[in-house]
């Protein structure tokens, strides 16, 4: 009966010394196929020009609600709305994992919605698996009130793909819409 307890001791002992780095190894692989907060908030800073503390607060936010991306895109959008509105913008998808890819977007949108503003976007992307996933249409709340110097951020979640866009812009635009943003390859000038 010892000699079975003593064996069985063992046995319990080599498998958890040797499961443990195994799960470590997986958490540290998880970390370094997503972005750490500084990293995104330096990448965010030296996209947009300055560093203000409404971005600051957005990405800390946006951190706390929806954890590490694996990507992120900058680009520029111009929009305007008068109860129906419409976006357009471009950028540059850049993985973690070291993967570009370009990406244009436009989506229509109805709402509470008037006025018109230019941005440029730092979107922090999560669950992305791979380049191509991004070219689809994401549903999304928008309610942000766009003035100069102004941080917004909405999210748009599609197939377990969550996209985070903050916005910093010039214009006004208030009002809150409902619509969606349609991500594609190439330049298209409907919104649909």
């Amino acid at each position: 009966m010892t000699d079975r307890r003593t064996h069985l001791q063992q046995l319990l002992a080599l498998t958890a010394s040797t499961a443990w780095p195994a799960t470590a190894a997986l958490a540290a692989e998880d970390k370094d196929g997503t972005y750490d907060e500084d990293s995104v908030l330096k990448a965010a800073t030296e996209f947009f020009g300055q560093t203000t503390e409404g971005l600051a607060k957005v990405i800390e936010k946006a951190f706390k609600e929806q954890g590490r991306p694996n990507a992120y895109i900058k680009g520029e959008e111009a929009g305007g709305a008068l109860t129906v509105g419409l976006r357009y913008g471009e950028g540059e998808l850049m993985m973690k994992s070291g993967a570009q890819a370009k990406v244009y977007w436009a989506g229509p949108s109805i709402g509470f919605d008037v006025g018109g503003n230019a941005s440029k976007v730092f979107t922090l992307v999560y669950h992305l698996p791979k380049t191509g996933a991004i070219y689809q249409r994401f549903p999304g709340v928008d309610g942000s009130l766009y003035y100069v110097g102004g941080a917004g951020i909405n999210y748009q979640r599609r197939n377990g793909i969550t996209l985070a866009p903050i916005r910093l812009g010039v214009g006004l635009r208030a009002g809150a819409s409902v619509g969606y943003i349609h991500y594609r390859p190439e330049k298209t000038i409907n919104p649909f």
